[in-house]
């Protein structure tokens, strides 16, 4: 089996937004206030680059899309960015993919100067919170001001 973890190209944004979309419905992310509904879902290469101190990255096993995820300014603060979007199909999950993107992600926001990353995220993935906790974020009370997805009723965040 070949695993790896790629920059963001228009060649996977079908792909990608196919993913989002179906892990999204799988957790009941559906419609407006949670992201796989946000605009950028269409066209993920098109909304992450290194000039906007963002960056996607693709997991690939067998050269098939299986998910991704990024990190992105939040806010109006150069210190904050978000983690975001970070999906794996059911068939990826347990081969060490959701930590291999949070890690480079992480790693990505630090070299860029953020001081903490923010997420949000939905109970029902509890996976996606235990990996959260294992990486070094603690929760919020609250979610931060500023961010679009109402829908979510975990958020977290850690210093870098």
């Amino acid at each position: 089996m070949s695993v790896e973890v790629v920059k963001v190209l228009p060649e996977f944004d079908e792909a990608l937004c196919e993913v989002i979309k179906s892990v999204g419905a799988e957790f009941g992310a559906v419609g407006e206030g949670f992201g796989p509904s946000d605009e950028e879902v269409l066209a993920m290469s098109q909304y992450y680059n290194e000039e906007d101190r963002s960056l996607y990255l693709v997991a690939l096993v067998n050269g098939k899309v299986v998910g991704g995820g990024g990190i992105a300014p939040f806010g109006q603060g150069d210190d904050v960015c978000e983690l975001k979007k970070l999906f794996l199909l059911p068939e990826s999950r347990g081969l060490g993919l959701g930590k291999t993107l949070t890690e480079q992600c992480l790693s990505f926001a630090k070299a860029q100067g953020y001081k903490q990353c923010y997420l949000d995220t939905l109970s029902s993935m509890g996976a996606a919170i235990a990996l959260y906790e294992r990486a070094g974020f603690e929760h919020l009370s609250e979610p931060y001001e500023g961010t679009l997805h109402n829908g979510c009723d975990v958020w977290m965040l850690k210093a870098l």
